[in-house]
């Protein structure tokens, strides 16, 4: 029987060890290539060495010389180096001819490896299913424009007042008799009044401003105290000019 290839709904391959890291190796293995090759001999490359084949140059060796674990210290600079990996270190202690680092270190550097594979599988087990950007959050529709309740949603034909009226709560008596006086007589004037026609919720300063670009030329001023008489109210109301749009 033929072998097959792998099926396609199959997990995906597991990392070699040659293209892991150099952060997959742990302090222990570290250490122990350290105390092989922090040691100064003839007969064996040393450190030196691994940082010439690394591609470290001649000053930057002279840095590292001034280490307490110049071996330490090289593979620490030399793992944020493209191409850095752990079957690269091997395969430059193998050209050095440190076949002694090999069989020495080769099952805890194994070891190693398996770790830091695993440990990465479970970590992308344990991601949420949800893609990285939350698209849910991005308006579908746009938002609705009006400010007050007869306003068109799209912003485009915004309902036009005569006057603004501005007045705080202890006023609503007097803001009533205005729109009496105002409104459901022959001046025929059309107010915006907050509580009445604007929208809930509406921002302040969106008030604000549409009173100054297109409802009105003029805001009233409610100070309850200041009417003594109806007829004050209704002489007053004479002076508001009716729009001509």
């Amino acid at each position: 029987m033929a072998e097959g290839g792998p099926d396609a709904g199959s997990a995906p391959p597991t990392p070699s060890m040659s293209s892991l890291p150099l952060a997959a190796l742990n302090v222990r293995v570290r250490r122990r290539l350290s105390l092989f090759l922090n040691l100064r001999a003839h007969v064996a490359a040393d450190w030196t060495a691994l940082a010439e084949e690394m591609g470290f140059e001649y000053l930057e060796i002279r840095r590292l010389e001034t280490h307490a674990d110049p071996t330490g210290s090289l593979l620490d600079d030399w793992q944020g180096r493209p191409g850095a990996s752990v079957g690269r270190l091997l395969e430059l202690l193998g050209k050095l001819g440190r076949d002694d680092l090999l069989m020495e270190l080769g099952p805890s550097i194994e070891e190693d490896c398996q770790k830091y594979i695993l440990k990465q599988q479970q970590e992308a087990s344990e991601k949420p299913l949800q893609v990285d950007s939350v698209d849910s959050s991005i308006p579908r529709t746009r938002d609705p424009a009006g400010i007050t309740i007869c306003d068109d949603p799209l912003g485009q034909m915004p309902e036009c007042f005569d006057a603004f009226i501005c007045y705080c709560p202890s006023d609503i008596q007097f803001v009533q008799e205005m729109i009496r006086e105002l409104e459901q007589t022959n001046h025929r004037l059309k107010l915006c009044v907050s509580d009445r026609d604007v929208l809930p919720g509406t921002c302040i300063w969106s008030i604000a401003s549409a009173v100054g670009w297109w409802w009105s030329s003029l805001m009233i001023t409610c100070k309850a105290r200041n009417v003594t008489s109806r007829l004050s109210l209704h002489s007053a109301s004479l002076q508001v000019p009716i729009r001509s749009d």
